[in-house]
Protein backbone atom coordinates (compact mmCIF):
# COMPACT_ATOMS: atom_id res chain seq x y z
CA UNK A 1 0.00 0.00 0.00
CA UNK A 2 1.70 3.54 -1.04
CA UNK A 3 0.70 6.83 0.41
CA UNK A 4 -1.68 9.01 -1.08
CA UNK A 5 -0.53 12.58 -1.15
CA UNK A 6 -2.80 15.65 -1.90
CA UNK A 7 -2.58 19.77 -1.63
CA UNK A 8 -5.00 22.25 -0.61
CA UNK A 9 -4.42 25.00 -2.30
CA UNK A 10 -5.21 28.48 -0.77
CA UNK A 11 -4.75 31.33 -2.61
CA UNK A 12 -6.83 33.83 -3.85
CA UNK A 13 -5.54 34.99 -6.92
CA UNK A 14 -7.28 35.69 -10.29
CA UNK A 15 -4.07 35.38 -12.08
CA UNK A 16 -4.84 31.76 -14.27
CA UNK A 17 -1.28 31.50 -14.96
CA UNK A 18 -0.77 30.91 -10.99
CA UNK A 19 -3.58 28.46 -10.63
CA UNK A 20 -1.95 26.69 -13.83
CA UNK A 21 1.53 26.54 -12.92
CA UNK A 22 0.53 25.54 -9.16
CA UNK A 23 -1.54 22.62 -10.79
CA UNK A 24 1.41 21.36 -13.27
CA UNK A 25 3.54 21.13 -10.50
CA UNK A 26 1.21 19.38 -8.85
CA UNK A 27 0.94 16.99 -12.17
CA UNK A 28 4.80 16.70 -11.98
CA UNK A 29 5.19 15.79 -8.16
CA UNK A 30 2.92 13.24 -8.70
CA UNK A 31 0.24 14.07 -6.01
CA UNK A 32 -3.32 12.26 -6.16
CA UNK A 33 -5.44 15.00 -5.83
CA UNK A 34 -5.41 19.01 -5.23
CA UNK A 35 -8.33 20.67 -3.77
CA UNK A 36 -9.49 24.40 -4.68
CA UNK A 37 -10.83 26.67 -1.84
CA UNK A 38 -13.64 28.73 -2.14
CA UNK A 39 -16.68 30.37 0.11
CA UNK A 40 -19.66 32.33 -0.54
CA UNK A 41 -18.28 35.97 0.05
CA UNK A 42 -14.76 35.23 -0.22
CA UNK A 43 -11.86 37.63 -2.04
CA UNK A 44 -10.86 34.81 -5.25
CA UNK A 45 -12.31 33.55 -8.13
CA UNK A 46 -14.85 30.41 -8.79
CA UNK A 47 -12.94 27.23 -7.46
CA UNK A 48 -14.76 24.57 -10.69
CA UNK A 49 -14.00 27.50 -12.75
CA UNK A 50 -10.36 27.08 -11.91
CA UNK A 51 -10.54 23.43 -11.97
CA UNK A 52 -12.19 23.81 -15.49
CA UNK A 53 -9.27 25.77 -16.54
CA UNK A 54 -6.30 23.41 -15.69
CA UNK A 55 -8.11 20.65 -16.72
CA UNK A 56 -6.60 20.47 -20.21
CA UNK A 57 -3.13 21.29 -19.14
CA UNK A 58 -3.40 18.65 -16.82
CA UNK A 59 -3.04 14.95 -17.25
CA UNK A 60 -2.71 13.24 -14.13
CA UNK A 61 -3.49 15.03 -10.97
CA UNK A 62 -7.26 14.94 -9.17
CA UNK A 63 -9.04 18.19 -9.59
CA UNK A 64 -11.35 18.71 -6.53
CA UNK A 65 -13.08 21.96 -6.38
CA UNK A 66 -15.31 23.31 -3.25
CA UNK A 67 -18.30 23.83 -4.30
CA UNK A 68 -21.35 24.89 -1.31
CA UNK A 69 -24.39 23.00 -0.92
CA UNK A 70 -26.02 25.48 0.91
CA UNK A 71 -27.26 28.38 -2.16
CA UNK A 72 -25.89 26.56 -5.00
CA UNK A 73 -29.29 24.29 -6.92
CA UNK A 74 -28.41 20.70 -6.84
CA UNK A 75 -28.98 20.14 -10.65
CA UNK A 76 -26.54 23.58 -11.11
CA UNK A 77 -23.96 21.54 -9.35
CA UNK A 78 -24.48 17.70 -11.14
CA UNK A 79 -23.77 19.58 -14.43
CA UNK A 80 -20.75 22.06 -13.94
CA UNK A 81 -18.82 18.78 -12.23
CA UNK A 82 -19.96 16.42 -14.38
CA UNK A 83 -18.73 18.87 -17.52
CA UNK A 84 -15.29 19.21 -15.35
CA UNK A 85 -15.38 15.19 -15.38
CA UNK A 86 -15.73 14.99 -18.91
CA UNK A 87 -12.92 17.66 -20.00
CA UNK A 88 -10.60 16.39 -16.95
CA UNK A 89 -11.35 12.71 -18.32
CA UNK A 90 -11.71 11.75 -15.49
CA UNK A 91 -9.86 13.16 -12.88
CA UNK A 92 -12.33 15.45 -11.32
CA UNK A 93 -13.82 15.61 -7.50
CA UNK A 94 -16.18 17.54 -5.22
CA UNK A 95 -15.60 18.60 -1.75
CA UNK A 96 -18.71 19.41 -0.81
CA UNK A 97 -19.35 22.22 1.81
CA UNK A 98 -22.11 23.69 3.78
CA UNK A 99 -22.26 27.62 4.62
CA UNK A 100 -23.50 28.90 7.80
CA UNK A 101 -22.56 32.32 7.18
CA UNK A 102 -25.14 34.72 7.80
CA UNK A 103 -24.08 37.39 5.66
CA UNK A 104 -24.31 34.84 2.82
CA UNK A 105 -28.19 34.53 3.97
CA UNK A 106 -28.86 38.40 3.37
CA UNK A 107 -26.84 37.91 0.70
CA UNK A 108 -28.77 35.42 -1.61
CA UNK A 109 -32.09 37.01 0.12
CA UNK A 110 -33.69 33.48 -0.06
CA UNK A 111 -34.61 32.21 3.23
CA UNK A 112 -33.92 32.18 7.21
CA UNK A 113 -30.32 30.98 8.25
CA UNK A 114 -29.86 27.54 9.00
CA UNK A 115 -29.12 25.51 12.03
CA UNK A 116 -25.81 23.28 11.26
CA UNK A 117 -27.90 19.71 11.53
CA UNK A 118 -30.29 21.41 9.13
CA UNK A 119 -27.28 22.71 6.93
CA UNK A 120 -25.47 19.09 6.71
CA UNK A 121 -29.10 17.48 6.45
CA UNK A 122 -29.62 19.57 3.17
CA UNK A 123 -26.11 18.86 2.03
CA UNK A 124 -26.83 14.97 2.07
CA UNK A 125 -29.95 15.83 -0.01
CA UNK A 126 -27.92 17.60 -2.56
CA UNK A 127 -25.48 15.05 -2.73
CA UNK A 128 -28.30 12.30 -3.50
CA UNK A 129 -29.56 14.60 -6.02
CA UNK A 130 -26.42 14.91 -7.66
CA UNK A 131 -25.65 11.33 -7.62
CA UNK A 132 -28.72 10.75 -9.29
CA UNK A 133 -28.28 13.33 -11.52
CA UNK A 134 -24.86 11.64 -12.99
CA UNK A 135 -26.65 8.04 -12.85
CA UNK A 136 -29.72 9.53 -15.53
CA UNK A 137 -27.70 8.83 -18.43
CA UNK A 138 -26.60 5.67 -18.95
CA UNK A 139 -23.14 5.07 -20.36
CA UNK A 140 -24.24 4.33 -23.76
CA UNK A 141 -27.19 6.71 -24.25
CA UNK A 142 -25.11 8.55 -27.32
CA UNK A 143 -25.94 5.91 -30.10
CA UNK A 144 -25.44 8.49 -33.12
CA UNK A 145 -27.34 6.38 -35.69
CA UNK A 146 -27.05 8.37 -38.95
CA UNK A 147 -29.50 5.83 -40.44
CA UNK A 148 -32.19 6.61 -38.43
CA UNK A 149 -31.64 9.80 -37.29
CA UNK A 150 -31.66 9.29 -33.36
CA UNK A 151 -28.53 10.72 -31.70
CA UNK A 152 -29.91 9.63 -28.12
CA UNK A 153 -31.20 6.14 -26.89
CA UNK A 154 -34.05 7.86 -24.98
CA UNK A 155 -34.51 4.33 -23.21
CA UNK A 156 -31.07 5.52 -21.58
CA UNK A 157 -32.02 8.06 -20.20
CA UNK A 158 -33.89 8.36 -16.61
CA UNK A 159 -35.79 10.85 -14.71
CA UNK A 160 -34.52 10.57 -11.42
CA UNK A 161 -38.14 12.00 -10.15
CA UNK A 162 -36.37 13.18 -6.32
CA UNK A 163 -39.07 14.35 -3.85
CA UNK A 164 -37.25 15.37 -0.27
CA UNK A 165 -37.76 18.17 2.10
CA UNK A 166 -35.54 20.66 0.46
CA UNK A 167 -35.55 19.56 -3.05
CA UNK A 168 -37.99 18.31 -6.10
CA UNK A 169 -35.95 17.08 -9.22
CA UNK A 170 -37.17 15.67 -12.36
CA UNK A 171 -34.17 15.21 -14.50
CA UNK A 172 -32.99 13.42 -16.28
CA UNK A 173 -29.25 15.87 -16.56
CA UNK A 174 -28.52 18.07 -19.84
CA UNK A 175 -24.92 16.29 -19.58
CA UNK A 176 -23.84 12.86 -20.56
CA UNK A 177 -23.21 10.41 -17.58
CA UNK A 178 -19.38 11.76 -16.37
CA UNK A 179 -16.51 9.30 -17.35
CA UNK A 180 -16.15 8.09 -13.92
CA UNK A 181 -19.57 7.19 -13.79
CA UNK A 182 -19.60 8.97 -10.33
CA UNK A 183 -16.92 11.99 -9.45
CA UNK A 184 -15.46 11.52 -6.78
CA UNK A 185 -17.58 13.12 -3.57
CA UNK A 186 -15.12 14.63 -1.14
CA UNK A 187 -15.85 16.50 2.68
CA UNK A 188 -14.42 18.35 5.73
CA UNK A 189 -15.09 16.26 8.78
CA UNK A 190 -14.64 17.77 12.25
CA UNK A 191 -16.71 15.21 13.78
CA UNK A 192 -19.43 12.05 13.03
CA UNK A 193 -22.30 14.80 12.33
CA UNK A 194 -20.64 14.79 9.00
CA UNK A 195 -18.99 11.58 8.54
CA UNK A 196 -22.30 9.88 9.83
CA UNK A 197 -24.88 11.61 7.34
CA UNK A 198 -23.11 12.56 4.35
CA UNK A 199 -22.59 10.47 1.74
CA UNK A 200 -18.71 10.97 0.60
CA UNK A 201 -16.41 8.81 -0.94
CA UNK A 202 -13.56 10.81 0.89
CA UNK A 203 -13.22 12.85 4.17
CA UNK A 204 -10.37 15.17 4.95
CA UNK A 205 -10.40 14.90 8.47
CA UNK A 206 -8.06 16.08 11.71
CA UNK A 207 -5.22 14.09 12.62
CA UNK A 208 -6.54 13.28 15.68
CA UNK A 209 -9.50 11.67 14.13
CA UNK A 210 -8.07 9.89 11.44
CA UNK A 211 -9.23 6.73 13.04
CA UNK A 212 -12.59 7.42 13.69
CA UNK A 213 -14.38 6.62 10.12
CA UNK A 214 -12.81 3.20 9.47
CA UNK A 215 -15.48 2.16 6.22
CA UNK A 216 -14.02 5.32 4.03
CA UNK A 217 -10.96 6.27 2.47
CA UNK A 218 -9.09 8.88 4.84
CA UNK A 219 -6.94 11.98 4.13
CA UNK A 220 -5.65 13.79 7.50
CA UNK A 221 -5.10 17.55 6.46
CA UNK A 222 -1.33 18.29 8.58
CA UNK A 223 0.82 21.66 8.14
CA UNK A 224 4.08 20.91 6.44
CA UNK A 225 6.44 18.91 8.05
CA UNK A 226 9.80 16.63 7.35
CA UNK A 227 9.30 12.83 5.93
CA UNK A 228 10.32 11.93 9.24
CA UNK A 229 7.20 13.31 10.98
CA UNK A 230 4.92 11.70 7.63
CA UNK A 231 6.24 8.73 8.02
CA UNK A 232 5.69 8.14 11.82
CA UNK A 233 1.67 9.59 11.43
CA UNK A 234 1.34 7.39 8.72
CA UNK A 235 2.50 4.51 10.71
CA UNK A 236 0.42 5.27 13.38
CA UNK A 237 -2.65 7.05 12.18
CA UNK A 238 -3.83 4.29 9.98
CA UNK A 239 -4.94 7.14 7.07
CA UNK A 240 -5.06 6.20 3.54
CA UNK A 241 -2.88 9.67 2.78
CA UNK A 242 -2.66 13.39 3.92
CA UNK A 243 -3.33 17.07 2.93
CA UNK A 244 -1.31 19.61 3.04
CA UNK A 245 -2.98 23.32 3.19
CA UNK A 246 -0.44 25.42 0.76
CA UNK A 247 -0.06 28.27 -1.59
CA UNK A 248 2.73 27.34 -3.51
CA UNK A 249 3.09 23.66 -4.02
CA UNK A 250 6.97 24.19 -4.55
CA UNK A 251 7.19 24.07 -0.54
CA UNK A 252 6.57 20.18 -0.63
CA UNK A 253 8.79 19.30 -3.59
CA UNK A 254 11.90 18.24 -1.63
CA UNK A 255 9.48 16.28 1.12
CA UNK A 256 7.69 14.43 -1.87
CA UNK A 257 11.14 13.33 -3.52
CA UNK A 258 12.50 12.26 -0.03
CA UNK A 259 9.08 10.10 0.35
CA UNK A 260 9.91 8.44 -3.20
CA UNK A 261 13.31 7.53 -2.01
CA UNK A 262 12.30 6.21 1.31
CA UNK A 263 9.21 4.26 -1.02
CA UNK A 264 6.06 5.64 1.18
CA UNK A 265 4.55 7.63 -2.12
CA UNK A 266 4.48 5.99 -5.10
CA UNK A 267 2.75 8.34 -7.92
CA UNK A 268 -0.13 6.60 -9.76
CA UNK A 269 0.00 5.15 -12.95
CA UNK A 270 -4.00 4.91 -13.29
CA UNK A 271 -6.03 7.41 -15.45
CA UNK A 272 -9.38 8.23 -12.99
CA UNK A 273 -8.91 9.32 -9.72
CA UNK A 274 -11.30 7.08 -8.48
CA UNK A 275 -9.07 4.39 -9.80
CA UNK A 276 -6.18 6.22 -8.32
CA UNK A 277 -7.93 6.38 -4.70
CA UNK A 278 -8.72 2.69 -5.54
CA UNK A 279 -12.67 3.34 -5.24
CA UNK A 280 -14.88 1.06 -6.64
CA UNK A 281 -16.44 1.32 -9.90
CA UNK A 282 -19.45 3.50 -10.02
CA UNK A 283 -22.04 1.36 -11.47
CA UNK A 284 -25.17 3.08 -12.57
CA UNK A 285 -28.28 2.77 -10.11
CA UNK A 286 -30.99 3.13 -13.20
CA UNK A 287 -29.43 0.64 -15.44
CA UNK A 288 -29.20 -2.32 -13.02
CA UNK A 289 -32.99 -1.57 -12.21
CA UNK A 290 -33.44 -1.40 -15.77
CA UNK A 291 -31.55 -5.21 -16.19
CA UNK A 292 -33.86 -6.29 -12.90
CA UNK A 293 -37.24 -5.47 -14.71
Amino acid sequence: MTLHLAVALTGDSFDAGHWTDQVRLADQLGLDLVTFDDTFGRHGPDAVLVAARVAPLTRHVGLVPVATTTHTEPFHLSTALATLDHISRGRAGWQVRVSADPASFSLLGRREVLEPTALIAEAGEVIEVVRRLWDSWEDDAIIKDVATGRFIDRDKLHYIAYAGEHFAVKGPSIVPRPPQGQPVVAALAHGPRVWENLDADLFFVPLEDARAIPSKKVFADVPVADADLVQEWWASSGVDGFRFPLDDISEISDLVDELRRRGLFQPSTKPTLRDRLGLPAAVNRYAREASVA
